[in-house]
């Protein structure tokens, strides 16, 4: 994995969900063009009250602070099971891909659920299968997305 970009993790707050909603709606539309995320933008604010309820940990990656000391702008986020390892939401900004942010997202994960994550991941996104297959995740599976009807492949990341 590549060095990060300079960024701080912490842990979610219901007050980031705008910020979050707004990355994950622009980099799903920048990955899925032809899907309408704008549409499921309260799919996703459902979605993070169901995982927090199961018990999943939700990290952000913030930027720099401000010069006023407050937060830096929200460069992605993931949320992982502890007890499962399973890996639902893992976003990063697209002004920010490549630069390290999901590295440290997943390093994020791996320290919640160190044996195992596994996630699924659309198919037809060949960048984010190539990230994870460089993060060390391999394909153990296939399946269909049930809202896009999209092949997705299930993909692991055991301990080393």
């Amino acid at each position: 994995m590549t060095d990060p970009l300079p960024a701080v993790l912490a842990r979610f707050e219901w007050s980031r969900m705008p910020a979050m909603t707004d990355l994950w709606v622009e980099a799903w539309q920048e990955t899925i063009p032809e899907i309408d995320f704008e549409a499921r933008r309260g799919w996703l604010c459902h979605r993070i009250g169901t995982l927090i309820d199961e018990g999943a940990v939700i990290e952000v990656a913030l930027g720099a602070a401000t010069p006023e000391g407050g937060d830096g702008p929200l460069l992605g986020f993931v949320s992982v099971h502890p007890a499962t390892g399973y890996v639902d939401q893992l976003v990063v900004h697209p002004d920010h891909w490549g630069e390290g942010v999901a590295n440290r997202l997943v390093a994020a994960a791996v320290a919640h659920s160190p044996a195992c994550l596994t996630l699924d991941v659309n198919e037809q996104n060949e960048r984010a299968v190539r990230f994870y297959e460089k993060a060390g995740f391999t394909v153990i599976g296939h399946g269909m997305n049930p809202t896009s009807g999209r092949p997705t492949l299930r993909m692991e990341r055991r301990a080393v």
